[in-house]
C-alpha cells in the first residue's frame, strides 16, 4: 500500500503542477529534491511571483525511521518504526478575489520489532480560504467535494465537512480560517472499509482537487481590485499564518520529525500584515466575510 500510494502522489503532484502552471502562464514550479538524515526525503515544488500565483507549493515526501519520542507520546506507544508519505499543497494567489487553497493527502504505517505493520491509516482533505466571499465559488468547491465523497458513502461529505469546520478553527480568534471543505484522519480498516477502499476514497478526493479549484481561479483572476482590498488580503493572511504555526498538526508533525524546514514553512504567504485591533467598516464586504467565518455554513 505504501508503494502504491507514494506512486499515486508522485503522479498527482505532476498533474496539479501542470494544471496550475497552465493557469498562471508566466512562470514554472521550481523543484528541490531533499533527503532526511533519519530516513526518506521528498520533492518540493514552489511557484513564486507569477501572473496569478504570488507563492505556492505542491510538495511530496516519504519519510521513515524510528518514531520520535514526541510522536510516541502522541500515539500512546513505545519505541516503534514508522513510514509516512503524503502530498501537501498551499497556493496563495496575487488577486485578493481569488481564494487561497490548501490540500493534503497522506498515508501512515507503524511497525513492531519484527517489521510487521501494527497500525496504518489515511488522512487528508482540501479547504478554501477566501478574502472576498463569492457564494457561488463556495458552493462549487463544496459540491465538488460532495460529489467525490458520494461515490463512496453518502455520509462521508457531511461527516468530513463537519470535521473540517472543527479542525480549521482559529480558537484564539474565535473564527474559522476559511469556508472549509473536507478533513479526515485516522481512516483505518473496518468491517465495511478495507484499506483498499480507503485508498480509493482518498485518491478520489485528490483527483477532484483541480476540478474544485481551477474554475474559481479562472473566474476571479482578472477581476480588478484596489490597494485597500490588497491590504485586507494581507491582514487576513496573518490569520492563516497564525493557524499554521499555532494549531496545524501537519506543521507540528514536520517540525517534530526533523522535516525539511523550507518545505514545512512554504505554506506561509510572502506578504502579510498584522494591524493592531483592526476592524473592517460596518456593512462592508470585509465585515460580511467575518460574519460568515463566525460559524459554520452549510453551502449545499
Amino acid at each position: 500500500m505504501k508503494n502504491k500510494f507514494y506512486t499515486y502522489i508522485q503522479n498527482l503532484q505532476d498533474q496539479i503542477c501542470k494544471g496550475l502552471e497552465a493557469i498562471d502562464g508566466s512562470t514554472k514550479f521550481r523543484e528541490d529534491i531533499w533527503e532526511r538524515p533519519e530516513g526518506g526525503g521528498g520533492r518540493t515544488r514552489v511557484i513564486e511571483n507569477g501572473n496569478v500565483f504570488e507563492k505556492g507549493g505542491v510538495n511530496i515526501s516519504a519519510v521513515h525511521g524510528k518514531l520520535p519520542d514526541t510522536m510516541q507520546k502522541m500515539f500512546g506507544v513505545g519505541e516503534a518504526d514508522f513510514f509516512a508519505c503524503g502530498l501537501s499543497l498551499v497556493i496563495h494567489p496575487k488577486n485578493p478575489m481569488v481564494p487561497t487553497v490548501h490540500a493534503n493527502w497522506r498515508y501512515f504505517e507503524m511497525y513492531d520489532e519484527n517489521g510487521e505493520i501494527i497500525n496504518q491509516w489515511f488522512g487528508g482533505g482540501q479547504d478554501l480560504t477566501p478574502y472576498y466571499l463569492f457564494e457561488e465559488d463556495a458552493k462549487h468547491f463544496h459540491q465538488t467535494c460532495k460529489t467525490a465523497c458520494d461515490k463512496h458513502n453518502p455520509e462521508f461529505y457531511p461527516n468530513y465537512k463537519k470535521k473540517c469546520d472543527e479542525y480549521f478553527w482559529n480558537a484564539h480568534r474565535n473564527e474559522a480560517r476559511g469556508i472549509g471543505g473536507l478533513f479526515f484522519d485516522y481512516l483505518k480498516e473496518t468491517e465495511t472499509m478495507k484499506m483498499e477502499d480507503w485508498y480509493n476514497f482518498v485518491t478520489e478526493v485528490g483527483n477532484s482537487f483541480l476540478q474544485a479549484y481551477v474554475p474559481i481561479v479562472e473566474k476571479r483572476k482578472d477581476v480588478p481590485y484596489s490597494d485597500a482590498q490588497r491590504t485586507w488580503q494581507e491582514i487576513r493572511r496573518s490569520r492563516y499564518v497564525e493557524f499554521n504555526l499555532v494549531h496545524d498538526k501537519g506543521t507540528l508533525f514536520g517540525l517534530k520529525t526533523n522535516g525539511r524546514i523550507e518545505s514545512i514553512l512554504m505554506s506561509l504567504p510572502p506578504h502579510v500584515q498584522w494591524v493592531y485591533d483592526h476592524h473592517p467598516e460596518v456593512g462592508s464586504e470585509e465585515e460580511n466575510l467575518l460574519k460568515i467565518l463566525a460559524k459554520p455554513v452549510d453551502w449545499i
